[in-house]
């Protein structure tokens, strides 16, 4: 069975960790602990972290860029080179300013939508034609710049459903694992962690 890439977007360093913009970073953390997870401890590369091992029963690459969100794109292409994978087995994973939090969305292609982690690996692949799981983070009620509003952290409001929503998440990845994009996006668009769940 060939290996499948999963990326998730995210700034490196302390500073960064529980902010919005992170929660890619925060998807693949949970998909090393999940249940049929066997992964291989995280190796440290020039651009990027990167860990290897077996989810659900498919053998998986996941993906750290270490490149700071805007050059994530020299990342992404290093290891799709160096692995000579076809873009049909990428899967990036990033935060999206329109969709509320608490919700998900599979798209199998599309165009950056402002996201400059995104942008810069359509540059770098030279093509849009990869899967994504956009992690909704809505937008700030406030006239915050938006540059600053996805490099805060979450509100104490938000803890719980965000906890819920990256576990949904990584139940999403595994569905994409097993089946494919068109089944992820089938079960799992739509779905929203309501406050009763929380």
């Amino acid at each position: 069975m060939s290996r499948i890439l999963v990326v998730g977007l995210g700034n490196p360093g302390i500073k960064y960790e529980n902010t919005r913009h992170n929660i890619g970073f925060m998807v693949l953390d949970r998909l090393v602990s999940w249940g049929g997870a066997s992964v291989y401890p995280p190796k440290k590369k020039s651009s990027y972290l990167s860990m290897t091992g077996i989810i659900a029963g498919v053998p998986v690459i996941l993906v750290k860029p270490l490149t700071f969100m805007n050059r994530s794109g020299e990342a992404v292409n290093t290891v799709l080179r160096y692995y000579e994978m076809p873009l049909e087995r990428l899967l990036v994973i990033h935060d999206d300013l329109d969709i509320p939090v608490g919700q998900i969305k599979f798209v199998s292609k599309g165009g950056a939508a402002g996201h400059n982690g995104v942008r810069s690996i359509i540059k770098s692949l030279g093509s849009r034609e990869f899967s994504r799981l956009k992690i909704g983070i809505g937008r700030p009620d406030s006239p915050v710049p938006i540059e600053k509003y996805v490099l805060s952290g979450f509100l104490p409001v938000e803890a719980k459903k965000i906890e819920k929503v990256i576990e949904l998440a990584a139940e999403g990845v595994v569905c994409f694992l097993e089946h494919g994009i068109d089944r992820a996006m089938n079960r799992f668009n739509g779905a929203a962690i309501s406050e009763d769940d929380t």
